[in-house]
C-alpha cells in the first residue's frame, strides 16, 4: 500500500512539472506560402522586424508561436514579384487550446511557467496562405507579358478568347 502512495505521489509530481501544450503539442508549427503566379519572392520577418525566412514560392517552413516569457509572436509575410505589386500580410498566433488543459493536467508549474516560457500556450492561426498577384498598373500598360494558363487569376479566365 505504501508503495502505492509513493507511484501516486510521483506521477502527481510529474504531472505538477509538466505544461499540457508543451506535452501534447509544439511551439514550432508548420507554415507555406504559395502565389499565383509561383516565383514570387518571399520575405518573413518577426514582430521585432527580424527576418526569420526568405526564398520563392512555393515555401515551406516552420515558425515560432510564443516570442518570450508570455508573448505569443507575430509575423508580416512580403511577397514581391516583378511587374506585380508588393503584398504584405500580417500573420497572427492566438491561444492554443491545450494550454487550458492545465487546469486539469498541468498544474499551476504548466500554467505559469513551462507553457508560457516555451511558447506552447499560443499557436498559428492558420497553417498557410496562398495568394493571387495583382499585376502593377504602372508596369503592365507598358510590357508585354506572356503567361502559362496555369499562371493566370480565375477572374482573368473568363476574358480569354480562342485563338486558332
Amino acid at each position: 500500500m505504501k508503495n502505492k502512495i509513493h507511484q501516486f505521489l510521483l506521477i502527481l509530481l510529474f504531472l505538477s512539472l509538466a505544461g499540457c501544450a508543451s506535452i501534447v503539442s509544439k511551439s514550432s508549427w508548420p507554415f507555406s506560402v504559395n502565389t499565383s503566379p509561383s516565383g514570387a519572392k518571399v520575405v518573413i520577418t518577426n514582430k521585432s522586424g527580424q527576418e526569420i525566412f526568405s526564398g520563392r514560392t512555393p515555401a515551406a517552413m516552420k515558425l515560432k508561436s510564443g516570442a518570450g516569457f508570455f508573448s505569443k509572436e507575430a509575423y508580416v509575410v512580403t511577397l514581391s514579384l516583378d511587374n506585380f505589386e508588393t503584398k504584405k500580410i500580417n500573420i497572427d498566433c492566438k491561444l492554443n487550446g491545450w494550454y487550458i488543459g492545465n487546469i486539469v493536467i498541468g498544474g499551476l508549474i504548466g500554467f505559469l511557467v513551462v507553457d508560457p516560457a516555451t511558447g506552447a500556450m499560443y499557436k498559428l492561426e492558420n497553417d498557410g496562405i496562398f495568394e493571387t498577384l495583382t499585376p502593377d498598373k504602372n508596369t503592365a500598360k507598358n510590357t508585354l507579358q506572356l503567361l502559362d494558363i496555369r499562371q493566370i487569376p480565375n477572374e482573368w479566365k473568363q476574358h480569354l478568347v480562342k485563338v486558332l
